[in-house]
């Protein structure tokens, strides 16, 4: 069995309404759901983040340098950005779902 974390990065990962995409931990609105896209990684992708909403610094845990980023209120860890994302930006913002909450449309 699969850990819970791994559900809830299924979940925000399987949303397609429209709406924003909120720090799990301060509601801070992080991504649209206009710029989501299927990376194929099974990680919630987005091409680019909602401007000011967060912030960036380099992650060398893996050895090679990543870069890391996290919302810019309460700078909850969100997941690392990649240049392997389609355009207009190019970027691939991966999340950790659980980092996540949606926010629907009001109706």
């Amino acid at each position: 069995m699969r850990p819970d974390r791994y559900a809830a990065c299924d979940r925000v990962n399987q949303e397609k309404r429209k709406g924003r995409f909120h720090c799990a931990g301060c509601d801070l609105p992080l991504f649209s759901s206009e710029t989501k896209f299927e990376s194929g990684t099974g990680w919630p992708s987005f091409y680019a983040a909602i401007p000011g909403a967060i912030g960036t610094k380099t992650d060398l845990k893996l050895i090679l340098p990543r870069t890391e980023y996290h919302c810019a209120r309460c700078e909850g860890h969100q997941g690392h950005v990649f240049n392997d994302g389609p355009p207009p930006t190019g970027k691939r913002y991966c999340n950790n779902g659980v980092a996540l909450n949606f926010v629907p449309v009001s109706a």
